[in-house]
């Protein structure tokens, strides 16, 4: 067994290093579906299909949240590239033996911008603005002792001034935990779902219909119709191996995940975590191995767990570099009870 999966994480490295050289990249919409969620998994590279059991589980792996024990919740900002900010909010409660659900949503916001036109090109006086959401339901259950199954559905939604597209997707996770002490394997594909295609009154407008013709009504009502186009699908598989294993109250956990996305090449992410007491963490991690003309690269980040109450708190920060689009820095926050 242990031969097998050490042989498929090597043909998907070596694969990402040889990728096809025509790129998809900007064929697929709702690209903010893509953002990665919560600050420790981004300070560990995005390595975190394998070691995510928190409510962001429902993000990375939705199989995670039926480890949970005890109700999480957890909320994680960032500041985005082009003064876009993203959220992303969660809630995973166990029901014992009937498994776990959770709810999930994620928005990204920005300023409103100026309406343009060819007549005005320092703009009409009048704003716009533009932004999405998910929401999302799950339901997880460990099936064994040592294996979970977890998916998700949930409604995604774009809107830019007065057109909007609306569909559905679907999550699916697997968490597998080995006979070999510390080791564990994960596997998810998200965002399996509907075309989207653009709607609204921003694309009613009047045309001649025939402008050779004199005498014929030259305002006729029409609607342009813009193309359908896929969500971003994501395979991920990746393994997570705890080095310590609480020696010297202390736990250093090595993670790797391989990417296979539908709309650009294949890559690989890396990271670690030290934490002591399981209460201090160091992370790091380094995102899109193998990527071609990728801005994504080194993170860093660290962590504090603290008792408040009968409850558990815990607050992450990460920060990323971003290439000449500029570095990211994201705070989650995070509640046992």
């Amino acid at each position: 067994m242990k031969k097998i999966l050490y042989s498929i994480l090597i043909l998907m490295i070596c694969n990402s290093a040889f990728a096809q050289q025509v790129s998809k990249a900007g064929s697929s919409v709702l690209t903010f579906l893509k953002i990665d969620a919560g600050a420790r998994q981004v300070a560990m590279g995005s390595a975190s299909v394998a070691n995510t059991e928190n409510a962001l589980a429902m993000y990375w792996n939705p199989a995670g949240i039926a480890r949970l024990t005890r109700a999480n919740a957890v909320f994680s900002h960032i500041n985005w590239i082009a003064d876009v900010s993203f959220n992303y909010t969660g809630v995973a409660i166990p029901l014992g033996s009937i498994g776990t659900i959770g709810l999930a949503a994620s928005f990204v916001s920005m300023d409103p911008m100026e309406k343009t036109t060819v007549d005005y090109p320092n703009g009409t006086g009048e704003t716009f603005d533009a932004g999405n959401y998910s929401f999302g339901l799950t339901y997880a259950r460990n099936l064994t002792d040592r294996f979970s199954l977890g998916g998700t559905v949930k409604i995604v939604s774009e809107k830019i001034y007065n057109c909007s597209a609306t569909g559905v997707a679907f999550d699916i996770g697997t968490l597998f935990t080995t006979r070999f002490d510390g080791l564990q394997m994960g596997m998810s594909i998200s965002n399996y779902g509907t075309k989207m295609q653009m709607q609204g009154r921003d694309l009613l407008t009047q045309v001649d219909i025939d402008p050779k013709r004199s005498g014929n009504n030259e305002t006729i009502n029409t609607t342009l119709k813009t193309e359908k186009y896929d969500l971003p699908l994501f395979f991920r598989l990746g393994f997570s191996y705890d080095v310590l294993k609480g020696f010297a109250s202390s736990n250093l956990i090595l993670a790797i995940d391989a990417l296979h996305p539908s709309d650009d090449v294949e890559y690989v992410n890396v990271g670690c975590e030290y934490s002591f007491n399981k209460m201090f963490f160091l992370r790091g991690g380094y995102k899109s191995l193998f990527a071609r003309e990728s801005e994504e690269g080194m993170s860093l980040g660290g962590g504090i767990q603290l008792p408040l109450l009968r409850n558990v708190a815990k607050i992450d920060y990460a920060y990323r570099e971003f290439g000449r689009l500029g570095d990211v820095q994201m705070f989650t926050c995070e509640l046992i009870f």
